[in-house]
Parts: C-alpha cells; structure tokens; sequence
C-alpha cells in the first residue's frame, strides 16, 4: 500500500512517476521485508572485537515477528546470537552486537532475515575499512568531542503478573553535546522504547513510549497482552539519533516475565 496523500488512480500514477524521476523511494505501510544491516566493528579493551547489526524494515507502520530459526538466523555456528525477533518499522541503527574473539581473523558472520516471502542476507567481517567508534561522534563539526551518554535502566529484571504494569526508571548523565545549531543550546537527552523479544502475539505497551528525559530521568509503565518472558530495549540518545552515524545513544535491554 502507497503512503501517497492521492484520491484517483490518475493521480496515484503520476505521483508514482515523478517519485521514480526525482529519485524519492515510495513508501509502503506495510507487506514489505526487513533488510539486515551490518554497522561496522569496535576494538574492545581486551582484544576482543563487537560487530554492530542493524536492520531496516521497509514498512512505514507494519510491525514484524521473526522468530530464531530459517528465517532469523546466524551462520555459522549458533543461529541465535542475540539478535531481535520484534522489528519496528523504518532504520534502526546499531540495535545489537555479537562480541567475538580475539583471534576472529578473517572469518565471517551471515545474518539472514525472511519475511513477508523475502529473504536478505549480510555479512560481516572484520575488515579494516569497517572499524567504528560507537564511543565518540561522528557528526561534522564535532568528531571525536561529543561522547556517548551514560545510562542506566532499573530494574534489569522483574516479573509481574499479566493484569499488573511493569515499572522501568531511567538515569543518563550526558557532556552536553551536541549543541543545536539554531539556540547553540544542548539538544538534550530523549529516550524510546521498543520490545525486543517476546511471544509473537504479545502485545507491548509502553506509556510514555518516548520523549524527552528532564534531568536525565524518566519513569516508563509497560503492559502485556500475553504471558511470557519478553526482552524490551530502551534507547537513549542526546540529540545524534538521526544524524550521528554510529554515535551517540545506548541501547540497554530489561527482561520481564509476565506470570
């Protein structure tokens, strides 16, 4: 289905049209597939080394459940590596990472996805040309001064039963870039929420989803429609989100058991 504000066929076409001559992509509310990314690889303290995936579902408002196995899977070795099941529409960048040894060498990692009847594939390596830094900023004007926020989400696990809300509280301390080009003011933190893993059928409800976090603080309710163990991640970024390419936001997971 086009996301395109025409009333008749005439129209749509058209549209069409001169969306494919001015080289704009056409957007579909949902019945497309999601594509993995892979964002590049850190250098951890200790020699070891993290590979950044993300992944973009081309659907503007489709919400897809991929459960571990032939269509969300790892090659080689384990199939499960951490990676999500829930995929929110549009980019997300660096949502995961699989941390591997040391002596990985020149050995790859293939992320294959399947849905809506299509498959995509990624692989990662540890190719030079790929080295990010997930620490400091990449933005224009501010390489290598603008640092990561801290962030802390508790509790990191809790049960409730599935009448109750679960109760998340949310700290980040952050250096105070970037600053917005307009009031030269500091963007501020904000944070967003999305389930991770859980039932298929599990319905998750977050109040607030997202916003800005005064103080660096926030309190999040979280609902359940199905009983089960589900991982949500909250995100936190200080105003790099949409414009930073690998800096500067943390992603921190939280388990819940709905009894």
């Amino acid at each position: 289905m086009f996301v395109l504000p025409i009333a008749t066929a005439a129209l749509v076409c058209g549209a069409v049209l001169s969306l494919a001559q001015s080289g704009r992509q056409i957007q579909y509310l949902r019945g497309q597939n999601v594509a993995p990314v892979y964002d590049g690889f850190e250098v951890n303290p200790d020699g070891t080394f993290s590979m950044w995936f993300g992944y973009f579902n081309r659907n503007q408002e489709e919400h897809l459940e991929i459960p571990i196995g032939t269509s969300n899977q790892f090659e080689p070795g384990p199939s499960d590596r951490g990676q999500p099941t829930h995929f929110v529409p549009a980019w997300q960048k660096s949502v995961f990472r699989i941390v591997v040894p040391k002596d990985f060498g020149d050995r790859k990692l293939t992320w294959r996805l399947t849905a809506n009847g299509k498959t995509d594939t990624v692989i990662a390596s540890l190719d030079r040309r790929s080295m990010i830094d997930r620490q400091k900023t990449t933005i224009e004007g501010t390489k290598g001064e603008n640092l990561a926020p801290k962030v802390t989400v508790e509790p990191s696990t809790q049960a409730v039963q599935l009448s109750q809300a679960a109760t998340f509280t949310v700290k980040a301390t952050d250096d105070g870039l970037p600053l917005n080009v307009r009031t030269k003011q500091p963007e501020g933190l904000a944070i967003r929420w999305r389930k991770y893993r859980g039932p298929a059928a599990g319905l998750v409800t977050f109040s607030p989803a997202g916003g800005p976090l005064p103080d660096g603080k926030g309190d999040t309710k979280v609902t359940f429609t199905e009983l089960g163990e589900y991982v949500l991640q909250a995100v936190v970024d200080d105003g790099s989100l949409l414009t930073g390419t690998y800096c500067c936001w943390v992603n921190t997971e939280v388990r819940v058991t709905v009894k």
